[in-house]
């Protein structure tokens, strides 16, 4: 009798066993020895993990935590009774009684002979090296007494053969120091998500295939430098690394300047220079970053054009001359109390800056509350999400993102991406997006752009631009229909279901494909997936907000979250992207018209006699004057003066000719600033700035976590941090402000602030990670919102009928401008255009087309087209494929040579006063030759 023997197959554990056979289940703990020591560690863990968790150190080379757990470098050996060979420590699992020993001679020589072949095929003298000192090879060789060795082995004569790749701005591979450990592998493909680099077979060998030629722009490179933290030598690294040794430098942990998303950075400090920057180890990007963060951070603090002393401006030349503080501070008040006894207070206004501390925020705020008394206050979140803040606010009670980013891109069923490129505007959350469906993640985007993102996702809805309201209303339409909602949530927490549900019969996905050109069965695909999955969170960004609709829009992505119950639980939420890295805070913070610090509501009974008796100042009762209303108001005459602390609204804001008006208009006009800007042009006073290297505060996150910014260098002589210059404005104006220390304004912020009653300096420099809401200083803050509760009581359901954009196309304008953001630049690019490299990768500003209309019009990829609105002309260059349907267009609004806003419309939203940036006409043209 013949008996057959099922083959072998790999187990999770890392042995192997019968196939067909039944896997043993996971313990919840393993009990074992390591070194002698008894340990209890959760199953599943590898024998490395558990030996790390318990104080014993196991070397690696190959192995990266949650990157590269390949166990080729073998360095991680260690015995186990029982077994004659070693084992790889990264990726054995752990078994109940398992006697491990992590170091004995055996071992030990082990690791040595293998650590030999690895230094007879590495080059360089380790003294040498750029990484000398910061090298994990090297690290390694000095401990097991195995120095550097100038004699070649086999692969290190190939790896010499072949070619130095440095034809990247940034980036550069010598593969005669590469180990071939593949981190830069797993890195690049498995948690950023692009592949860019590979590996191929020479002879025997495996070699690493990167993508830094003089070709790179071919490939999918996205110039992030993660790989660069990912290798353990100095194969892959940044050019910046070429100019300093890590013993030369002093490292400063802060937040990100750029986008929302809240990036730790390491900033490497050398003689008073910020040399380099490295990811962090943050709550959000986990040590990864993106292009801006890694290579547009250090240039721009330290740009020889940075605006170093007060300037003020000589109408009878029209040129600004320097000054000192006394002199422009005294003119400052001197002017604006003039103008307020004259006018009136309601006659002046004061913009917060978005990019500022929440320190720096709160003082403005204060300023033009106490000072220039009026409560006509706003920030940049007017020009992109305070339709968020009002919508959400409207339905749930708080203008917030709802989770964290972990927990929306972790452990999730499907996302719901609507109107939100983060693969270029918040690219770290991108990654996990890649990374989430990587593993298996549903995605959905709603978007009119064919975005990278939709080349993995399961639907892409291409809405026609400013139909997002009929979109949400389809969708909930098919729900109800089909009965995907969730009655006991809908009874137990929400209110106004049944006009909701009374309002969206007419929304049939017949009438919202016609609506939004798209396929009526792909919308009823979309609601199942989305209202069928356990955990789906909607994700959306300024493809929703910046429309006259906006927060209708808003409203209606959060009919879709009560409708299936997807409040208050992980894994779900609705979450707003927020834009500027401290735009969160310029909201919270109270920068706003209608409301104090923690969106305390002027208009609510006993707030502004709150503030009074806090400040010790009479205040105006009254809510002031949105920013958008503001220049309208400006630009009639009827605005006298404005204060703003680091805004650009003639680069930012549409119809930029409207603008100009309105800056012309004004009276007195002052303005902190790190550059001569557009709109400091215009201004009477120009007060120089601090970059975020430069000073000491906090940042809050789109997630609503409060985060430190350090000072990483001194300023140069003469110029004074902006709570400093505030506070001095402040009593010459007749206030008694105290000259307070960052830590001193956040203790101010938590006394009048309940959500901030828990936050401080020194909890967060202890290493706590806060989210407010955090009321008392035992609190861990709130990283999920609306668990149990709406911060209103019920969730309210808000029926928004589709309204049309207020400008569609014509016959005299038959094209869709929609704008947006790109990877390699932020805002109006200020910062990241004075970083070399960023402006050689991409410097100038361009418009797509769809291949059709190109081709109809006599247009080919490269050449130059005027593009006209009812507004204004530019010249900008054409990029010809398909990422945009026929009739439409985009461009990207970084760049000054096409300043896309020289066309933009400035209908406003009726709630939240938001510009409709995403939708006017234009007509394109080729340009004479």
């Amino acid at each position: 009798m013949t008996t057959t023997i099922p083959p072998l197959v790999a187990a999770t554990n890392g042995e192997h066993v019968l196939a067909g056979a039944a896997a043993a289940p996971t313990p919840s703990t393993v009990d074992l020895l390591i070194d002698g020591r008894e340990v209890q560690v959760p199953g599943g863990t590898t024998i490395l993990a558990a030996a790390r968790a318990n104080g014993r150190r196991i070397p690696t080379l190959c192995w990266l935590d949650g990157v590269n757990q390949t166990g080729s470098c073998r360095l991680c050996v260690v015995e186990v009774e029982g077994r004659d060979e070693l084992v790889t420590a990264c990726t054995a699992v752990v078994e109940p009684g398992m006697r491990v020993t992590t170091t004995n001679p055996r071992i030990r020589a082990t690791r040595t002979g293998l650590l030999s072949l690895l230094m007879d095929n590495h080059r360089e003298h380790c003294f040498d090296c750029v990484k000398a000192g910061d090298c994990e090879l090297q690290d390694l060789g000095e401990e097991y007494g195995v120095p550097a060795d100038s004699s070649l082995g086999r692969k290190g004569r190939v790896d010499r053969n072949r070619t130095l790749l440095e034809g990247h701005p940034f980036l550069r591979f010598d593969p005669t120091l590469c180990v071939t450990c593949e981190r830069c592998v797993s890195m690049c493909a498995d948690v950023v998500g692009r592949h860019a680099i590979g590996t191929f077979k020479e002879g025997r060998h495996t070699i690493i295939d990167a993508p830094f030629h003089e070709g790179w722009r071919t490939t999918l490179c996205e110039s992030c430098g993660n790989c660069v933290q990912a290798c353990p030598t100095a194969a892959i690294t940044d050019l910046r690394r070429h100019t300093y040794r890590i013993r030369e430098v002093e490292t400063v942990s802060t937040t990100c300047p750029h986008c929302g998303t809240g990036c730790q950075i390491d900033l490497r400090v050398k003689d008073n220079r910020i040399v380099d920057a490295v990811g962090g180890d943050g709550p959000v990007n986990h040590g990864l970053l993106c292009a801006k963060g890694r290579s547009g951070s250090i240039d721009f603090v330290h740009s020889p054009d940075r605006i170093r002393t007060p300037l003020i401006k000589n109408h009878d030349t029209g040129e600004f001359e320097e000054a000192s503080w006394e002199e422009a501070l005294d003119l400052i008040a001197r002017e604006f109390t003039r103008l307020r006894d004259t006018y009136g207070p309601n006659s002046l206004a004061g913009f917060a800056c978005s990019r500022s501390p929440n320190e720096d925020i709160y003082l403005t705020q204060k300023f033009v509350r106490t000072c220039l008394r009026t409560n006509n206050v706003d920030n940049c979140a007017r020009m992109c999400h305070s339709a968020s803040v009002a919508g959400l606010a409207m339905t749930l009670g708080s203008g917030a993102m709802t989770n964290p980013v972990a927990d929306i891109t972790g452990d999730v069923d499907a996302i719901l991406l609507v109107g939100s490129n983060p693969e270029e505007a918040h690219p770290v959350v991108g990654m996990q997006i890649r990374q989430a469906v990587q593993r298996g993640t549903r995605l959905i985007v709603v978007d009119p752009r064919e975005i990278d993102l939709c080349a993995d996702a399961d639907l892409h809805l291409r809405v026609r631009p400013g139909t997002n309201v009929a979109f949400a209303n389809g969708m909930l339409h098919v729900m109800i229909e089909e009965d995907l909602v969730d009655h006991a949530f809908i009874a137990q927490r929400t209110e106004g279901f049944e006009a909701m549900k009374a309002l969206v019969a007419d929304y049939t996905p017949e009438r919202v494909g016609e609506i939004c050109h798209i396929d009526p069965d792909m919308l009823r695909e979309a609601a199942r997936l989305y209202a069928g999955a356990e955990r789906a969170p909607i994700i959306y960004c300024l493809g929703v907000t910046e429309h006259s609709s906006g927060t209708e829009g808003v409203m209606s992505l959060s009919n879709l979250a009560m409708a299936t119950g997807k409040l208050g639980r992980p894994g779900c939420g609705i979450n707003p992207l927020r834009g500027q890295n401290n735009v969160q805070g310029g909201c919270d913070m109270g920068a706003q018209p209608g409301d104090f610090p923690g969106y305390q509501k002027v208009a609510a009974d006993g707030v502004v006699e709150k503030f009074e008796q806090a400040w010790g100042v009479e205040l105006d009762h009254e809510p002031g004057i949105m920013a958008t209303d503001v220049l309208a108001m400006a630009a009639r005459g009827e605005m006298k003066g404005l204060f703003s602390y680091g805004e650009d609204p003639v680069r930012t804001d549409p119809d930029t000719a409207h603008i100009i008006r309105a800056m012309e208009n004004l009276e007195f006009f002052a303005i902190i600033e790190l550059f001569m800007t557009d709109t400091a042009r215009h201004a009477d006073v120009v007060l120089p700035g601090l970059s975020f290297a430069e000073k000491t505060g906090t940042f809050t996150n789109t997630e609503r976590r409060v985060q430190m910014v350090r000072q990483a260098v001194v300023p140069e002589p003469g110029m004074r941090p902006e709570t400093e210059v505030l506070a001095d404005l402040m009593r010459r104006m007749g206030y008694p402000q105290p000259t307070l220390t960052p830590a001193d304004i956040m203790d101010e912020i938590a006394s009048v602030t309940p959500s901030f009653g828990g936050i401080s300096h020194e909890r967060l420099e202890r290493g706590e990670s806060l989210q407010w809401p955090c009321p008392t200083p035992d609190h861990p803050g709130t990283p999920i919102l609306h668990i149990g509760r709406f911060t209103r009581g019920l969730g309210r359901f808000f029926p928004a009928p589709y309204r049309p954009s207020a400008e569609v196309p014509d016959a005299e304008y038959p094209f869709i401008l929609m704008t947006g953001r790109m990877l390699y630049h932020y805002n109006n690019a200020t910062m990241t255009m004075r970083a070399p490299g960023l402006a050689e990768i991409s410097g100038s500003s361009y418009i797509e087309l769809n291949a059709d209309d190109a081709h109809r019009m006599g247009v080919a990829d490269g050449d130059r087209v005027a593009v006209a609105s009812r507004r204004g002309r530019i010249e900008t260059t054409a990029r010809i494929g398909t990422r945009v349907s026929p009739g439409e267009t985009w461009m990207p609004f970084h760049f000054a040579d096409g300043a896309v806003n020289e066309l933009t419309n400035a209908a406003l939203d009726q709630y939240a006063r938001i510009p409709e940036y995403k939708v006017c006409a234009v007509t394109v043209e080729p340009t004479a030759p």
